[in-house]
């Protein structure tokens, strides 16, 4: 709805005579749009496809929390009420996408994070729902958090509540 309110001037313009980067530039500022496709159907449409970010953490910033997107952009958490990750520390968004990636590439499952701990090391410490703590090495990170899995899937270490990984080729558990 926003994008189509910004671009009512657009609505009875000819189709040869609007500027393609107005209209992307129009549709780019929106936060909230992680891709998009235009196609002009001649003689007389405009067709526009959006496909809206998905929200993955919120991250205080400057003491204002924002809601960071799929498409690496802060949002205002103004009216969001998100049952989403809290980022503590100060990662670049960058960062926040990268450990998104690995993490989708495990068989773990970003959904299960209740808070992640970012340290100026450039590590991560991860806590779970279940207010478990897994301590993640700053390098291969998709391997340690499998091999954690593996564990956690282990019934005589259910008492463990914090896995750590830091050490290389080590993974300490404590209760």
């Amino acid at each position: 709805e926003i994008i189509s309110l910004s671009l009512v001037n657009l609505y009875f313009q000819n189709i040869f005579t609007i500027n393609s980067y107005d209209l992307i530039k129009k549709i780019e500022s929106n936060k909230l749009i992680e891709k998009y496709k235009i196609t002009k159907i001649y003689p007389s449409t405009i067709d526009i496809k959006l496909k809206k970010t998905n929200f993955l953490a919120k991250l205080k910033k400057e003491e204002k929390i924002y809601v960071v997107g799929t498409n690496g952009k802060l949002l205002d958490n103004n009216q969001l009420n998100l049952e989403i990750p809290f980022i503590f520390g100060n990662p670049q968004v960058e960062q926040i996408l990268e450990l998104k990636k690995i993490i989708d590439k495990s068989e773990f499952s970003f959904s299960k994070i209740k808070n992640l701990y970012y340290f100026q090391s450039k590590r991560w410490d991860v806590e779970l729902e279940n207010n478990m703590i897994i301590k993640l090495p700053k390098e291969n990170i998709n391997e340690a958090i499998n091999s954690i899995l593996q564990l956690m899937r282990n019934k005589n270490l259910e008492k463990v509540r914090i896995y750590d990984a830091r050490i290389k080729n080590q993974i300490i558990l404590n209760d």
